[in-house]
């Protein structure tokens, strides 16, 4: 039956023989519309949305912070339970090779966690959970739309980035360095948390998980709003103050409207690693020096 209240009540649908198994089948992987819920269970659910990524993302940040030291810790002979005011100062080079350590394995935990939550909540189904699986009806129909997508973009986000930046007097503005204290291992390991596991990791959380959830109590249009100003907030941080939220807010709404017409995970991947792979590249080009 129509959703439309005008539609008549009999249409091609309403005389149509039976569908065959593999119909029925095929019926179970459509996506269902948000059915109507009260007031209450929709602040629980929406308050859920905010907290579970959230909280997925501070317990990955702050269990590979912990892991990172105590490994660290015992790999260059320093008791892990020494005072702060008494341990020894660290080379730079173990400073910096550090914090890539732990940006990667909090992208690898986030990524974990994101899979177990959906395990949990919808077991065998988990991958249709964080549109791992393709759909049965894929809104895209031609895959050109993507390519073109994929062409364009770098420039767009590229400059919406760094004139936002300069704007607001973000970081980004005046490039990014690395630091020179990085082993060759250590940078390889910083290209692959930029390229590759940040965007698997981020997509999970926002485009998958939260996605569903939103999906329960919001239209599509409220859905890819409310993601993107999740996955927008998450990058607050002190030194670049709003500039970075804003200028990730139109790759954040391009994400999520990938992810609702596509019915998959993976072009959200493809197109989040491929923009910052163009922009770091761009910061990074010695002819801006």
């Amino acid at each position: 039956m129509k959703s439309d209240p005008h539609a008549p009540l009999l249409d091609d649908a309403a005389v149509a023989p039976v569908p065959s198994i593999d119909g029925a089948e095929a019926a179970l992987d459509r996506p269902i519309p948000p059915a109507p819920v009260q007031l209450g269970a929709w602040l629980v659910q929406a308050l859920l949305f905010v907290v579970i990524p959230v909280g997925l993302l501070a317990l990955a940040g702050a269990l590979a912070i912990v892991l990172v030291r105590v490994v660290a810790d015992l790999r260059v002979g320093i008791d892990v339970f020494t005072p702060t005011a008494l341990r020894p100062r660290l080379p730079l080079y173990e400073v910096a090779g550090r914090g890539v350590a732990a940006d990667v394995l909090r992208q690898v935990l986030m990524a974990a966690f994101a899979i177990a939550l959906a395990v949990w909540q919808d077991g065998a189904a988990w991958r249709r959970r964080l549109a791992l699986k393709a759909p049965a009806e894929p809104r895209m129909s031609s895959p050109l739309r993507l390519w073109l997508l994929m062409a364009v973009w770098p420039i767009i986000h590229i400059l919406w980035v760094t004139e936002t930046a300069r704007a607001l007097n973000g970081g980004v503005a005046q490039g990014i360095h690395l630091s020179p204290f990085l082993s060759p291992l250590a940078i390889v390991g910083w290209f692959a948390y930029v390229v590759v596991l940040a965007p698997v990791a981020e997509e999970l959380v926002m485009r998958g998980e939260a996605f569903a959830r939103a999906s329960r109590i919001m239209r599509p249009a409220g859905v890819i709003a409310a993601t993107a100003l999740l996955f927008s907030l998450a990058h607050l941080s002190e030194s670049s103050g709003i500039a970075r939220p804003i200028s990730l807010l139109p790759l954040a709404i391009t994400l999520g409207w990938l992810r609702w017409r596509t019915g998959r995970l993976w072009p959200c991947m493809l197109l989040h690693g491929w923009s910052n792979l163009a922009l770091v590249t761009y910061l990074l080009w010695p002819a801006r020096y």
